[in-house]
């Protein structure tokens, strides 16, 4: 198990130093299950040791889902009294973020790339 422990971390590493060097905008983690899938077509498959390290943590996934059913659970009365601004609040959020994320976008595009993105979309 310590074997294919140290492969998946080691893929996990990768990703991360691919991420940080070459790709920033993708997420390491993900950089590196790309990688260990090609090692898995490389190789053929999955090796046993690491078909059965994986079962492992699948078969105790749900533990990492204890410490957000348990804030739940501890804070249930302020959520029961408070959730529906908490949810008016999240959802005003969001709109406000992605507009004015688009309006930045937009007045950006304008400045940096005068005739290509912002007026050629307003004329269509």
């Amino acid at each position: 198990m310590l074997k294919s422990l140290t492969i998946l971390l080691a893929f996990q590493a990768l990703g991360e130093l691919l991420s940080f060097a070459l790709f920033p905008s993708i997420p390491g983690p993900v950089l590196g299950l790309i990688a260990l899938l090609v090692f898995f077509f490389i190789k053929g498959g999955v090796p046993a040791d690491i078909q059965s390290t994986a079962n492992v943590f699948t078969a105790n996934l749900g533990l990492l889902f204890v410490p957000a059913a348990v804030g739940v659970v501890v804070f249930w009365p302020v959520l029961a009294e408070f959730g529906l601004v908490i949810l008016m609040t999240l959802l005003v959020s969001v709109v406000v973020t992605l507009v004015g994320t688009a309006w930045w976008l937009d007045k950006l595009a304008a400045r940096f790339m005068p005739g290509e993105v912002s007026e050629g979309s307003k004329n269509e």
